[in-house]
């Protein structure tokens, strides 16, 4: 599933007239450049979620060949966040056992193969991708297993501890995860609700891994400096 519901405010003016999954960066959308690195790892079932901009979506989607089937979550009427958006988006994954989660303007090169092998065999319920960076807020992890423990907004000072750690470990969210379709059993239904403070509430219960990616190029282009620095 490909995260490409939001509004863009961040990549404004770029998003004036489009939503930020129809961004361009070399004459490329962002929505094209996920898509491809999908099917790249072998997917060919993708659900794109949709808000701002929905008709656009529609006509693009519906004139691109992809080498896949690029289906529609339609929340046009009410933009339900990622875990929302992956509820909402529940039918179109019975036949699934695990599900990729994959934010529209993250650009990397991540082997996405490595990622899914890696959730399972790890018997995890999700698995996240993650890398040491500077961020204002950071995943929490027991350094030798790579168990998700808690969650930390160094701003506010806020800082949860789910399980207790002897050696913590702070890392940046990737915006990249697996998880067991099973997970939707734990989200509640028409809520507007992100996937971090999930994970959090449901890491003292269930395994929630840490894939560290940290050689790999990766960047979060949901700002318009960002994707300015990156043409120029």
């Amino acid at each position: 599933m490909v995260f490409a519901a939001g509004l863009g405010t961040r990549l404004y003016p770029l998003t004036k007239d489009r939503p930020k999954a129809l961004v361009e960066l070399n004459g490329v959308t962002l929505l094209e450049t996920v898509i491809r690195r999908i099917t790249d790892a072998g997917i060919h079932h993708i659900v794109v979620n949709i808000h701002h901009f929905s008709d656009l979506m529609k006509q693009f989607i519906a004139t691109h060949p992809f080498d896949a089937e690029v289906l529609i979550s339609d929340e046009t009427d009410l933009l339900l966040d990622t875990a929302g958006g992956l509820k909402f988006a529940e039918p179109f994954f019975q036949a699934s056992d695990h599900i990729l989660l994959h934010n529209v303007d993250i650009l990397s090169n991540i082997d996405l193969k490595k990622l899914i092998d890696s959730h399972l065999q790890s018997g995890a319920l999700a698995t996240l991708a993650v890398r040491e960076r500077t961020t204002s807020r950071y995943l929490l992890f027991e350094r030798d297993t790579m168990r998700l423990c808690g969650w930390e907004n160094v701003k506010s000072g806020e800082k949860r501890v789910e399980i207790p750690m002897q050696h913590e470990y702070p890392l940046g969210f990737s915006g990249i995860h697996v998880v067991r379709r099973d997970i939707l059993d734990h989200i509640p239904a028409g809520q507007k609700l992100s996937m971090t403070p999930l994970y959090v509430d449901l890491a003292a219960r269930y395994p929630i891994q840490g894939y560290l990616h940290q050689h790999d190029d990766w960047m979060d282009v949901g700002k318009y400096e960002d994707v300015v620095n990156l043409l120029s």
